[in-house]
């Protein structure tokens, strides 16, 4: 189907009979059958007529397209030969042009050619002049003309470098040459007349001269310049080599002020007659300070050398401090532009920190410390890196410094000696609320004379002297942590077994509260607290030896040593601190294990034990925590440790309490619960202002306590029937420890019969052990036992008695 219709004929399913039916649907209508016959014949020929029409028109159209192509192809053939045509006329126009401009480039060269040869005669005619006014001026010293005119006759003979083949030029070239050489010998021998090495100087009409000699000196060869300067500064300064010669009262260390003011008035009187002989840029002042820095610093060494044992430290002190402030001095006045360094200059240092050792310190020397700080940093003025001066004359005195180092290490060693004595003769620090646990005076004396000799070191030299100087402050620290913090520890007594039930009736009343007095607690709080202040700032000083010092030798500084002595002497109190509390109160978990508990018919008050015990915690924890208010964080250590210390005691001392009756758990559970309490209040024990205890230590107390309760509760369960105590026991201990079952059961007197059975279906409840190992091992590993607590507990004071 072609075009839609809707003639049932195009139908793509046409069915010739239902088509026929439709035609002629009854008998009466076959009466027109002709008529639609002659009608569908008529159609035929139609369709007939247009599909000839249509297939004739196809014909054509071939014809039509052959016939367009070939006028297309004519169309390009004509295009092609107007474009070569085109062509062929601007190749003509070309040549054409070519011809006319020929004449014209010819004219161009030869105006460019003539223009140059006017510009090269000119410049040869100023040349010639020029050498002839220059060898005349030469002769009659008209030096002041000469150095403008012979600027230009060099610039003009640049031109001619291209024509040095020509014999004339050559010729004015070595003229030219033979003027300035002869000009350099001629100035030579001006400068020599008027500076003789005699020292007789000639002042007024030369120096006029002089001054445009220099002037010439610009243009001339770089050497004759240097020359001048070489013979006007060894002359200048000739007189220096002879006054301070090394055989001279005057050349030794101590008159080192004389060689400074000598130089300093040969400056002003340079300013005053020379200032303006010589051109501002050749920067004449300073080279003459250089110098004269330079033969000072071989003098001083040479001398040095030779008197070596004659040096002392405050001869030495003296020399390097006038020595640094003279060079503060010409950094001031002067560039530096002169040096051969002067450009680099360390740029890549550092500037100086903005955190000053000693800075943020607290404590009864913080005024005098924050006034050597003052004082202690102007000298760092000539130290800064932009000064390009330092160092010029000073360096001569670090071969010596040895000498320096020697007199702090003797310094120090008499410093440390004298606390040693003032702590015997004085003692130890009175026992005071407000002042108690303060920083022992000492530690801040020794830490501003380091920072004295640290400041003073690094003005001095910052490589190998600062090596050794920190090697000498290590030393001292260590002496002063054990001869000053740990040499003045109270000792303990190894004995801890000769307490009795007497001494524990004694100490109901408070007549021995503990080992310690009130003086030796606060002389313990005093030491930990100066250890920790001494850690803090040895810190500090190691952070400051890094910034003085030069960059190569820094990983050669490390006071992780010291800073780990101190720590131990803070690790060392701390456990005294325990170790005195975890004594007061062993008479009193003793006389819990040998009270007949069995016996006990009624519950009443807590224990005398209990009192005991929170009685020497309420004397010695307030004592200990206002002493340590400093240093808070080492108060909850010995919290924490004491926790740690006392309650596996009290669990190990509870099992020995056997048998015990209902009643009597009862009374245990109640003492148990009241020591709960004083411990987890013990950090703010007797204080005006309430703090919550720290949860690292909350969470000790409550899990050992809890253990100690939980024991009580499973010993007060009826042990009938056997398997529900047993798996109560399992439920509320969660330990698969046979040992600790069988002191249950001891604390419940059960018989050696029942005992027996009891462990047997102990063992037949234990849960399977986890796949991959032994259950019992890992829960033991897990969950320590009290025992084991208590032996760790005990091995550890023993190492700790042997350290101290």
């Amino acid at each position: 189907q072609v075009f839609p219709s809707q003639d049932p004929l195009d139908r793509a399913d046409f069915n010739a009979v239902e088509y026929i039916n439709a035609l002629f649907p009854t008998e009466q209508s076959l009466a027109n059958i002709d008529e639609v016959v002659n009608k569908i014949r008529l159609k035929i020929r139609r369709l007939d007529d247009n599909i000839r029409t249509v297939v004739r028109g196809q014909t054509n159209v071939g014809q039509d397209g052959r016939q367009a192509l070939e006028e297309a192809q004519k169309a390009i053939q004509q295009l092609f030969g107007k474009i070569k045509d085109i062509k062929d006329k601007a190749e003509k126009s070309e040549q054409m042009v070519k011809e006319i401009t020929r004449d014209i480039k010819q004219l161009d060269h030869a105006k460019r050619h003539l223009t140059t040869s006017i510009t090269t005669l000119n410049h040869l005619h100023m040349l010639a002049g020029g050498v002839d006014s220059l060898e005349a001026m030469t002769r009659r010293r008209q030096y002041g003309e000469v150095a403008n005119l012979l600027q230009g006759v060099v610039n003009v003979l640049e031109h001619f470098n291209k024509y040095m083949g020509i014999p004339q030029i050559r010729q004015l070239s070595e003229r030219v040459k033979a003027a300035q050489n002869e000009l350099g010998q001629q100035i030579l021998a001006d400068f020599e007349e008027a500076f003789p090495s005699q020292g007789t100087k000639r002042t007024g009409g030369p120096s006029n001269v002089l001054r445009d000699a220099c002037l010439v000196a610009n243009v001339l060869d770089p050497r004759i310049k240097q020359e001048i300067i070489k013979k006007f500064i060894k002359q200048h300064l000739s007189e220096y080599l002879v006054l301070f010669q090394e055989n001279q009262d005057v050349a030794w260390l101590d008159k080192i002020d004389r060689r400074y003011a000598w130089i300093k008035r040969q400056l002003v009187d340079y300013e005053e007659k020379y200032g303006r002989m010589f051109p501002a840029e050749w920067c004449m002042t300073e080279r003459i300070a250089v110098d004269f820095c330079h033969i000072t610093r071989a003098e001083l060494s040479k001398i040095m050398r030779t008197r070596a044992k004659e040096i002392e430290v405050k001869l030495l002190l003296f020399a390097i401090q006038r020595t640094t402030n003279f060079e503060g001095l010409l950094a001031k006045r002067f560039s530096g532009c002169t040096l051969a360094d002067g450009t680099g200059k360390k740029p890549e240092v550092p500037p100086p920190s903005t955190n000053p050792f000693l800075e943020d310190e607290t404590g009864p020397e913080t005024d005098e410390i924050v006034m050597e700080k003052s004082d202690t940093d102007k000298p760092k003025k000539p130290k800064v890196p932009d000064n390009p001066f330092h160092g010029i004359v000073s360096k001569c005195f670090e071969p010596h410094l040895y000498v320096y180092i020697e007199s702090q290490d003797k310094n120090l060693g008499e410093l440390i000696d004298r606390f040693v004595a003032d702590f015997k003769a004085q003692g130890p620090p009175k026992p005071n609320v407000d002042e108690g646990g303060a920083v022992l005076p000492s530690c801040a004396d020794l830490f501003v004379y380091y920072k004295k000799c640290m400041v003073q070191c690094s003005q001095l030299s910052t490589g190998e002297p600062m090596i050794a100087l920190t090697t000498i402050f290590q030393k001292y620290l260590r002496e002063y942590a054990w001869k000053i913090l740990s040499g003045n520890l109270p000792k303990t007594t190894s004995s801890s077994g000769g307490l009795t039930i007497t001494s524990l009736l004694k100490e109901k009343e408070g007549s021995e509260v503990a080992k310690f007095t009130l003086e030796e607690l606060c002389l313990i709080c005093s030491i930990l607290s100066t250890a920790e202040y001494c850690l803090a700032t040895t810190q500090q000083l190691e952070e400051k030896l890094k910034e003085k010092v030069d960059t190569s030798l820094m990983e050669r500084i490390n006071l992780t040593g010291e800073m780990d002595t101190f720590s131990i002497v803070i690790s060392n109190s701390i456990q005294l601190l325990v170790q005195d509390l975890d004594a007061a109160c062993d008479p009193a978990l003793t006389a819990m294990s040998k009270m007949q508990w069995q016996n006990v018919e009624h519950v009443g008050d807590q224990s005398p034990y209990v009192t005991s015990v929170i009685l020497h915690i309420k004397q010695n924890v307030p004592i200990i925590r206002d002493n340590l208010a400093s240093t808070r964080k080492y108060f909850t250590q010995f919290c924490i440790k004491f926790a740690n210390s006392f309650i596996p005691k009290f669990i190990n001392h509870l099992f020995k309490c056997k048998p015990i009756s209902m009643v009597g758990a009862e009374q245990l559970l109640l003492d148990t619960h009241s020591l709960k309490m004083v411990l987890l209040d013990l950090p703010s024990i007797g204080s005006q202002v309430v703090r919550k205890a720290p949860a690292s230590y909350t969470k000790i107390v409550v899990k050992g306590m809890t253990r100690a309760e939980m024991i009580l509760k499973v010993v007060m369960a009826p042990h009938e029937p056997p398997v529900v105590f047993v798996d109560n026991y399992i439920k509320l201990l969660s330990d698969c420890s046979t040992d600790t079952f069988q002191k249950i059961l001891d604390m419940k007197g059960l018989k050696r019969s029942e005992q027996s059975s009891m462990l047997d279906l102990f063992r037949l409840r234990l849960p399977a052990p986890p796949p991959g190992g032994d259950g019992s091992g890992s829960l033991s590993l897990s969950a320590p036992t009290p025992e084991q607590e208590s032996s760790r507990i005990r091995k550890l004071e023993k190492l700790i008695k042997k350290r101290l």
